[in-house]
């Protein structure tokens, strides 16, 4: 992929002050071309579980009607033929899980989605979606197509930095001799639909490809699970030959191999750094200590499952702050608030693409985390109001000072 140094922020549009489009987001678009940033980040689009999870949606095409910003417009017979038609490798799958009153809302949703990715090129703002790894378990996917899904088992992590007992994300493994065996066209139709809302994409769990964690399906902690072997690069290969580029991000962050590694440097796409995670114990000696950072990466203050920068410097130990001080002072970078001094950190990285959550922009605390992983609820974070043209031009002077504008 061709990219260039240029920076961006990470923002859910449930955490827009309405939690919706509409108006809300072309103001936030504006805001973001007057802050110098190239991307906006956001999290999965499709309709969130019962504890407002986007990453167990019930459709890996779907988009959330709860997303729209005139979930009332009038929808043509016309616009819903020309839709089925342009999304007939997953329209049918969803209309037959939510009803056929489901495709005015699609409808609408492609049509506010047009008008919004539109008006973000036309000021020069790129948009960053994110590609779950699994579907939820009961979803439209997994009902349309068990044959491609495992019995028996369930997806999730070991041990990490989140949790000591692993976690148990519970969403259906995939069979991937029975997808290889379709020439992995239910992957080819996703990256298809995802790139046709995006500029480019997170794929989240990108070591998965690679192997898997799979718990025993009545485990009651992620800890009894095993590796299992994964599909390598044949998805991707599959899907360049019938998609052509995939402008992807590869989310290798956790336990990764060698074996991942060789993967995604095989494939072309950047990986993933975190500042936050460079500054804890036993991490002094991997990719996301600043000075490791490389080019081929994206570099975050902290993900949606991380703390805010602010929030995260104000839990870590004395120690902890003692190498964040000594790592400011050799970048020569001095702030009296810290979430600026880190944010400038970030972007002083070499990493081509350097990301911050808003939250981080305007200085918020814990009580703004949009996750805590291993736990059920979170996601409902949402903005009080939009940032002012203060802080954006605080941002568009650190966007410049790092050569990122």
């Amino acid at each position: 992929m061709n990219l260039s140094r240029s920076s961006g922020v990470q923002l859910h549009p449930t955490s827009l002050p309405s939690g919706r489009l509409g108006p809300e987001v072309f103001a936030w678009i504006d805001w973001l071309a007057e802050a110098g940033q190239t991307w906006w980040q956001m999290l999965p689009l499709g309709p969130p579980d019962e504890h407002g999870s986007p990453y167990k949606s019930a459709s890996a095409f779907a988009a959330s009607p709860a997303l729209l910003g005139d979930p009332t417009a009038p929808v043509s017979a016309s616009e819903r033929l020309d839709f089925r038609e342009r999304a007939a490798d997953w329209i049918e799958d969803w209309l037959a899980f939510a009803g056929p009153d489901a495709l005015d809302d699609q409808v609408r949703f492609d049509r506010e989605w047009a008008a919004l990715r539109t008006y973000a090129q036309e000021r020069g703002v790129k948009l960053i979606g994110d590609i779950p790894i699994y579907v939820a378990p009961g979803s439209a996917d997994q009902l349309a197509h068990p044959e491609i899904f495992k019995a028996g088992a369930v997806a999730g992590v070991p041990p990490d930095a989140f949790t000591d007992k692993g976690q148990l994300w519970g969403n259906p493994l995939y069979d991937w001799p029975a997808l290889r065996r379709t020439g992995y066209a239910w992957w080819i139709a996703r990256f298809r639909r995802v790139f046709e809302l995006f500029d480019l994409a997170r794929i989240d769990h990108f070591r998965g490809f690679v192997a898997y964690w799979a718990v025993p399906a009545d485990a009651e902690y992620a800890l009894s699970g095993a590796w299992k072997r994964g599909p390598g690069r044949a998805p991707f290969d599959a899907a360049r030959r019938a998609l052509g580029e995939l402008p992807l991000i590869a989310e290798d962050l956790g336990v990764i191999t060698p074996p991942v590694t060789r993967l995604r440097e095989a494939l072309g796409l950047p990986g993933m750094s975190v500042l936050q995670f460079g500054f804890t114990p036993g991490e002094e000696h991997t990719v996301h200590v600043p000075e490791n950072n490389e080019v081929n990466q994206v570099v975050y203050t902290g993900t949606h499952d991380s703390d805010t920068i602010r929030g995260w410097y104000e839990t870590i130990t004395p120690e902890q702050r003692s190498r964040v001080a000594a790592t400011l002072e050799r970048y020569g970078i001095a702030d009296d608030e810290i979430h600026w001094a880190l944010i400038r950190l970030t972007f002083a990285s070499p990493a081509v693409i350097a990301m911050i959550q808003a939250q981080d922009a305007l200085g918020l605390g814990s009580e703004a985390r949009m996750n805590m992983p291993g736990l059920e609820g979170g996601w409902s974070w949402r903005l009080a109001e939009l940032p002012g043209a203060d802080v954006a031009a605080r941002l568009r002077a650190a966007t410049e000072e790092s050569g990122r504008l």
